[in-house]
Order: structure tokens, then C-alpha cells, then sequence
């Protein structure tokens, strides 16, 4: 339900329908509205993802960042970490099904963006 502000018979305002939690898109927003977290999870929806390359993948980002936004999604059930048979030993990121659903977020996201671009803003 969404909020209103009213005014009552002798003209104070009230809001009706306060949020006394997070409403869903301030938990959505609080998931996924981290700084790099939807690069991270753009470039992890095709195949899985050794760290090093997703680094690389997310310029700008230092490592210690890309660690904390990785760990934030695992918690969220929303990246899969994989620990690599290799020597050195390598870990990769994946997607988990509940993540690829918030491809479809991003992408209007990523519209919307350059629709913004396009007319100048």
C-alpha cells in the first residue's frame, strides 16, 4: 500500500498507510543498490567467474570492495562462490537461480540509463 499525506476537518496534515518497515523496494534497493553490486552480478550472468577476471571486469573497483559486494550477495542467496580444483588453488562466482532474477531489474535499469542519455540528462 502507498503512502498518502491527508488533512483532517481542521486542516493538519497526517500520513495514512506510514511504512513502518522497509517497503519492498527499499529491501530491493538495500540488496541490490550497493556500489558495484549490479556490475557484479551483469558480468556473472553468462558463466561462471574466477575472481581475478571479475576484477578486471569491474574496473574502478579495488578488490577488497569486489570481496565485501560478493560476500553481501552470497549472504542474499543471490551468488554461488565455487572453490576451483586448480593449483593454484582458484575461485570462481556464479549466479544462483534466485540472482538471474534480478537480471530483469538490471536490464531495465540499463534502458532506462541510456534512454537518459539520450535525451541529454
Amino acid at each position: 500500500m502507498k503512502a498518502r499525506v491527508e488533512r483532517d476537518p481542521r486542516g493538519r496534515k497526517s500520513v495514512v498507510d506510514a511504512c513502518d518497515r522497509p517497503c519492498a523496494i527499499e529491501r530491493g534497493m538495500r540488496i541490490l543498490g550497493g556500489k558495484w553490486t549490479g556490475s557484479i552480478l551483469w558480468h556473472l550472468q553468462d558463466a561462471p567467474v574466477r575472481f581475478n577476471d571479475l576484477s578486471r571486469m569491474v574496473g574502478g573497483a579495488s578488490k577488497k570492495m569486489i570481496t565485501e559486494r560478493l560476500r553481501h550477495l552470497q549472504a542474499h542467496g543471490l551468488v554461488e562462490r565455487q572453490v576451483l580444483d586448480t593449483a593454484p588453488p582458484g575461485v570462481a562466482y556464479t549466479l544462483t537461480d534466485k540472482g538471474r532474477t534480478a537480471l530483469g531489474c538490471l536490464d531495465a535499469l540499463r534502458a532506462w540509463s541510456e534512454g537518459l542519455e539520450a535525451v541529454g540528462a
